[in-house]
């Protein structure tokens, strides 16, 4: 039977090659990456651009309480935006304290859907809401579980819907000779960080 720190592990190397099994996909929709732009040759560019649905029609085909609830979505970018703003001071402050390696903001972050020409403005502004939100609570969880790992490296006892990347390296649930004899190089086990995540 494998154990938590493995099955992480395992779960990390799929993440990775689940990335890189995205990105071949630059190819076949005639892409490529420089720095963080997205281009696209100018044939598909303007091909793309004759796929973009009509604002009007986009809103007329839309069902009325899809639109009713669009401000409830948006009223939420204030709050993201101020959390963003607290993490990114929390973890600047206490992770030189605590010699926490910085959670890097641009790697979780990642704001591109809007480069595609086949996307009308409503449809390239909810692209960068969503990947700006979505990618900002990765971010914060990978500082949480950072934070975690300094002060309290110990596994649930009941059952959790998700695992973050620092689980693996916490003491069971009850074993307090571990914790009373590694909490202080769990704190400091970051070296896995060496490589870009």
């Amino acid at each position: 039977m494998k154990n938590v720190q493995d099955i992480v592990e395992e779960i990390k190397r799929l993440e990775k090659e689940l990335r890189d099994q995205i990105q071949t996909k630059e190819e076949e929709f005639l892409y490529t990456i420089k720095g963080k732009k997205v281009l696209f040759d100018a044939e598909t560019r303007e091909f793309h651009k004759t796929l973009a649905t009509k604002i009007h029609t986009y809103l007329l085909d839309s069902q009325f309480l899809n639109i009713l609830t669009a401000p409830v979505i948006w009223s939420c970018i204030v709050p993201a935006v101020f959390m963003d703003l607290v993490v990114t001071v929390y973890q600047f402050i206490c992770f030189r304290v605590y010699k926490i390696p910085p959670v890097q903001r641009a790697d979780y972050i990642v704001v591109d859907r809007q480069s595609l020409a086949y996307l009308n403005l409503i449809e390239k502004i909810n692209c960068v809401y969503c990947g700006y939100f979505n990618g900002l609570i990765a971010y914060v969880q990978e500082i949480a579980a950072r934070t975690e790992q300094y002060w309290c490296p110990i596994k649930h006892a009941r059952r959790l819907s998700t695992i973050h990347t620092r689980y693996g390296k916490f003491i069971d649930y009850g074993d307090h000779q571990k914790f009373n004899e590694q909490l202080e190089s769990i704190r400091r086990d970051f070296n896995d960080l060496g490589t870009k995540q």
